[in-house]
């Protein structure tokens, strides 16, 4: 077997460097696990073998024994052999015959005694090449098993690397000079980077670099895009609502005909707050509704706020026949400008900078009021700039004012 294997090394040298050079270079953790595997079974092949060749050359060890043992005694029941004399007195031709059968029957257990002899020599070396071999494959497989634990390592790494890159720029981010939805959108980006650039290396370190790259890359590519088609679609729509027309957390939306609040806006769905109809009451209604955001590039969606969500309302009052309208009008007007002031003001700062300046276009939040003739009166409406969540509360104030008004006796006029 040695010399085989020795003809055989001799015969395909560069077979041998080959099947050697890419034993020691395996990429990825996961086919050093797989060589470990095999290699621990090959030592345990060899370590048996080794065994059994010990095993065999104690049984012919046992056998020559034995046989040395017999052959002795053989010996000694001849008077010839066993005082070794030099001539042998035979009596007749009968004693001489047997004489040399036994004779002849003793050479024959000499040659096995040698032949054992050799037998024993040949397990005892094989069991030495058995145990040299088992050495160089522990070798070999301690040396994958330190590479295994150093690529556990780098992954454990990259992960706390992760972990403390989220902390830092989570408090990077909570700076008080940072706008809201800013901050999310910052945040959502930096966190989807960071997974990305993490999964990536920890599958390269697990796989390993591919042979042929460019081919694997776009095969795999095909794969995934048919496969996840629906996804993938999530993804890039998830990257359009991060952009400056998006949405952002806590914003009141209408998808798909489905008016709310966003609570959650991940990678591949937006959860709404569902508050019904946006023009009416704006209540929620304790329903969660999830779309997948595939929504932001298939089909379209309104965002009714800004970064401060800022909406137009409307207070509507309706002054009977015999009442003079005007002074009415003024002190609704005086009202709505006092209590919506600031909230004006910052609307309009707000509107300024999300409008280009080369636009020339300017906002204004001024109240507007309309007075028209209706049936038993004249109707009063004033449309104000509110905060959406500030919404109902403004209006029970400017109602309660008008019906002060309305209620408040008119002024006598004396004539003159």
């Amino acid at each position: 077997m040695v010399q085989e294997h020795a003809a055989q090394t001799k015969a395909q040298p560069a077979a041998a460097a080959a099947k050697a050079a890419a034993l020691d270079n395996q990429h990825g953790a996961i086919g050093k696990f797989r060589d470990w595997r095999f290699l621990r079974q090959k030592e345990a092949a060899l370590e048996a073998a080794r065994v059994s060749a010990q095993m065999k050359a104690q049984a012919l060890i046992a056998h020559r024994a034995a046989l040395s043992s017999s052959l002795e005694n053989t010996k000694g029941g001849i008077p010839e052999l066993a005082g070794h004399a030099t001539t042998a007195q035979v009596r007749s031709h009968e004693d001489a015959a047997a004489l040399v059968g036994r004779t002849r029957a003793i050479a024959a257990d000499q040659t096995i005694l040698t032949l054992l002899n050799r037998r024993i020599a040949d397990q005892n070396q094989l069991a030495g090449v058995y145990s040299q071999w088992a050495s160089l494959i522990a070798l070999q497989s301690q040396v994958l098993a330190h590479g295994l634990v150093l690529d556990a390592l780098i992954v454990i790494g990259v992960l706390i690397a992760l972990l403390l890159l989220d902390g830092w720029l989570q408090h990077l981010l909570d700076g008080p000079k940072l706008d809201r939805r800013q901050v999310e959108t910052l945040r959502s980006i930096t966190r989807v980077s960071l997974r990305v650039v993490a999964v990536i290396i920890i599958l390269l370190i697990v796989m390993g670099m591919p042979s042929q790259f460019a081919t694997t890359i776009g095969l795999v590519g095909a794969g995934l895009t048919v496969a996840l088609k629906d996804f993938i679609v999530a993804f890039f729509g998830w990257l359009v609502l991060m952009g400056r027309n998006g949405i952002r957390l806590g914003d009141w939306v209408e998808i798909n005909g489905v008016s709310g609040e966003v609570t959650e806006l991940g990678m591949f769905h937006t959860v709404l707050l569902e508050t019904g109809n946006w023009s009416d009451s704006g209540h929620p209604t304790g329903r969660r509704v999830t779309f997948t955001n595939s929504f932001a590039i298939e089909g379209h969606y309104f965002n009714f706020s800004t970064s401060g969500q800022w909406l137009w309302d409307e207070l509507q009052v309706i002054v009977p026949h015999g009442r003079d309208p005007y002074p009415i009008v003024d002190a609704i007007t005086k009202q709505v400008v006092e209590a919506t002031r600031e909230s004006a003001q910052q609307a309009e700062q707000e509107w300024q900078r999300a409008v280009p300046a080369q636009r020339g276009k300017v906002f204004s939040g001024t109240p507007g009021v309309n007075v028209k003739p209706v049936f038993g009166g004249v109707e009063i409406a004033v449309r104000y700039i509110t905060r959406a969540n500030e919404r109902f509360l403004v209006r029970a104030k400017l109602y309660q004012a008008a019906v002060d008004l309305l209620g408040a006796k008119p002024p006598v006029q004396t004539p003159q």
